[in-house]
């Protein structure tokens, strides 16, 4: 296993980005901190080991839609057919997927046509969540967020030149029960075997 040469032990606590980066500015006891956006990084900059932050890897904006649905959307403009009448998204005003959603809308002049189909969601798993459950007919996600929807399937992903620059950047956290371990865990998150997981897992490396 990657960790076990780096003999330490993961306790892992998975949430939206913003609501970790709370927990931290509220005094959590987190080691090493992994954000799905630079913000979210940003917020809690003041409980980092210096020296220690990281982009780790890079993801692509896509659009999923329920597996049983027939209806075409292969790009943005489709979403705008009278058929699509709920997207869920994140938060667009806390949740790094939804904002990332967001800054693609708003680049392409769809954020003000689109709007008020827009169901925000607590984070972007929630969004997807809402698409497997039929409640929305489309939601903006991670183009990694699909292998682990089997009632949804991928509508298409926005190009990385097209969409904001989606990255997961990774720091230790000072005030953790173990820096010395949780640097060790950052170094086997940067190595080459760690690397082709995350590449196999379908994201994108720096």
């Amino acid at each position: 296993m990657l960790f076990r040469s780096a003999g330490v032990h993961l306790v892992i606590n998975l949430a939206a980005s913003n609501v970790l980066a709370r927990q931290i500015n509220a005094g959590a006891r987190v080691d090493l901190f992994i954000s799905a956006d630079d913000a979210q990084m940003d917020a809690v900059a003041r409980q980092l080991l210096p020296g220690t932050r990281v982009m780790l890897v890079r993801n692509q904006l896509a659009v999923a839609v329920p597996r049983a649905s027939t209806r075409s959307i292969r790009q943005v403009s489709d979403l705008l057919d009278t058929g699509v009448r709920r997207i869920a998204l994140g938060d667009p005003e806390s949740v790094p997927a939804g904002v990332y959603a967001r800054l693609y809308l708003e680049r392409v002049g769809l954020w003000s046509a689109l709007r008020p189909r827009l169901v925000p969601s607590a984070s972007v798993r929630a969004a997807l969540a809402s698409v497997e459950r039929g409640a929305a007919d489309a939601a903006f996600v991670y183009r990694t967020d699909l292998s682990a929807a089997p009632r949804a399937r991928l509508a298409f992903v926005v190009p990385v030149d097209d969409g904001p620059p989606i990255g997961y950047p990774a720091a230790v956290v000072r005030t953790g029960h173990n820096v010395s371990g949780a640097s060790q865990v950052l170094d086997v998150l940067r190595g080459a075997e760690a690397l082709a997981v995350f590449r196999a897992a379908g994201f994108l490396t720096p």
